[in-house]
């Protein structure tokens, strides 16, 4: 379809099928799949092409990672463990980490955006009115028409704490977590989610002596309670500090050495203090209001990412709140690219229950990995979640380690496994695992969970031999043997 210019003075207007706010992954893939249907697509984006994920979240995270686990798996390894006791070559790692973030570049994802024929129009992006988005950069003010859809992509970002003075402390958050060119030789990190679990494992690793403030009672709460218990265990191990149960109360920095007073009346030093307490949406400055929504406010949508009430806007990715992961938005991306779609071409529209225009799977079977030492992964309800939820369920849990291939993997080699079993369908609710490598199992675990397969086919599912994923079988057993 081709788009109209009417030239003005002070501003330009441009019309398009689709207008996508937001160039991160999520926004990318959106603009991909309604590209890939015909339609004219825009995207608009005010920092770098790629997003939090490519620049300061999953791909540095990991790259920083990568290093602490290979090296912790190798001192599992007799014959390779005396090679490996020093420590890791910080400079390297760095390096190596800019490098997957490009230096902070995103010429490799505007070559990207310009091949599949989607304009980019850098710049702030506001809704001005239904279908429509205003693009302010430079001086210049560009609006822009969408004649089906508006989506709203933007993500979100870290969300501090109300503490007197904090702006002054200059506090990390997950982003500066992610692109220091230094390590600091002592960090607070105040939280006890992914974030947290995560950039405590790699800077403590990566020589800084850590210490952690978590408000509850453990890490990872939001698993099964034995996977933030076997990563806390394993960071204590690494020389880390975890407060279980406390709270900054105050923090100021004094002659560059950051004080951190807990809610017991400790005082702790740093060089550096990372809160990871949290998400909120970036739709504080959006326009929202112009459409009747609240600026900063989460925003609800069905299954086919469509924002409640407003049959043009769609809000993917982290902005509905459904599932804050950047695998999971680009489901949703991939979902509501097609929806989009279809209703342009005023076709049916299959958003029930696992169709193509649904994202179900936000409900019953999201993946995580978080990529600590051991690793943990899961894939749909909790037993608690499980239980709240009214199913009718029944837990197993297997010792990882009496699995021939974890005993191969390294020794002493530390890890669980659980599966909940809807006892209604005999089908899989929620599958979890804790330990080294385990990341690479919850796929398996992912497509038993969202094809709903009978516990009665798993037996035929023949896990190779000898490999960690023999832990299914012995899974079955458990579940056999109750």
């Amino acid at each position: 379809m081709t788009q109209t210019r009417t030239e003005a003075p002070e501003s330009e207007s441009l019309d398009y099928d689709v207008v996508v706010l937001g160039a991160g992954p999520v926004g990318e893939n959106v603009a991909d799949r309604t590209r890939a249907a015909g339609l004219s697509t825009a995207i608009v984006e005010s920092e770098l092409v790629g997003g939090e994920c490519s620049y300061w979240a999953c791909m540095p995270s990991k790259a920083l990672l990568r290093p602490v686990l290979a090296r912790a798996d190798a001192r599992r390894l007799p014959g390779l463990s005396a090679s490996v006791q020093g420590p890791l070559d910080a400079g390297a790692v760095l390096a190596r980490r800019n490098e997957y973030t490009s230096q902070w570049k995103d010429d490799g994802q505007v070559q990207w955006l310009e091949s599949v024929g989607v304009d980019l129009h850098r710049g702030v992006g506001r809704l001005t009115g239904p279908r429509t988005v205003t693009v302010t950069a430079d001086g210049t003010r560009r609006v822009l028409t969408a004649r089906h859809a508006v989506a709203v992509c933007t993500g979100s970002r870290a969300l501090l704490p109300g503490l007197p003075g904090l702006d002054e402390v200059a506090p990390w958050t997950s982003r500066e977590a992610t692109s220091a060119q230094a390590v600091p030789g002592r960090l607070v990190v105040v939280g006890g989610g992914v974030v947290a679990s995560e950039m405590a494992t790699a800077w403590q690793g990566l020589g800084s002596r850590v210490t952690l403030l978590v408000r509850g009672k453990g890490l990872l709460s939001r698993m099964e309670p034995f996977a933030g218990e076997l990563v806390a265990e394993a960071l204590t191990e690494a020389g880390a500090d975890i407060r279980t149960g406390t709270s900054a109360a105050s923090v100021t920095r004094e002659n560059g050495v950051v004080v951190v007073v807990t809610d017991a009346g400790e005082r702790i030093e740093a060089d550096e203090i990372l809160f990871a307490t949290g998400r909120a949406p970036r739709t504080d400055d959006i326009g929202l209001e112009t459409v009747g929504l609240e600026p900063g406010s989460w925003l609800g949508v069905d299954d086919s990412l469509q924002v409640t009430g407003r049959d043009w806007l769609y809000a993917v990715g982290d902005v509905n709140k459904r599932a804050l992961l950047t695998h999971q938005g680009k489901y949703q991306a991939r979902i509501a690219g097609a929806a989009i779609a279809a209703r342009a071409a005023g076709e049916p529209v299959a958003d029930g229950a696992w169709g193509a225009h649904a994202a179900t799977a936000d409900h019953d079977a999201v993946p995580q990995v978080v990529f600590t030492d051991p690793e943990a992964a899961s894939v749909g309800l909790s037993l608690a979640e499980a239980e709240k939820a009214g199913h009718r369920v029944r837990a197993v849990d297997v010792d990882l380690a009496s699995v021939a291939g974890a005993g191969l993997y390294g020794e002493g080699y530390t890890g669980r496994a659980r599966m909940v079993v809807d006892l209604e369908s005999e089908t899989l609710r929620g599958v979890t695992f804790v330990g080294p490598g385990v990341g690479e199992l919850v796929h398996s675990a992912t497509v038993a969970v969202v094809a709903q397969v009978p516990v009665a086919r798993l037996w035929h599912a023949v896990p190779s031999y000898p490999t960690i994923s023999e832990v299914w079988l012995r899974l079955l057993e458990a579940y056999r043997d109750a």
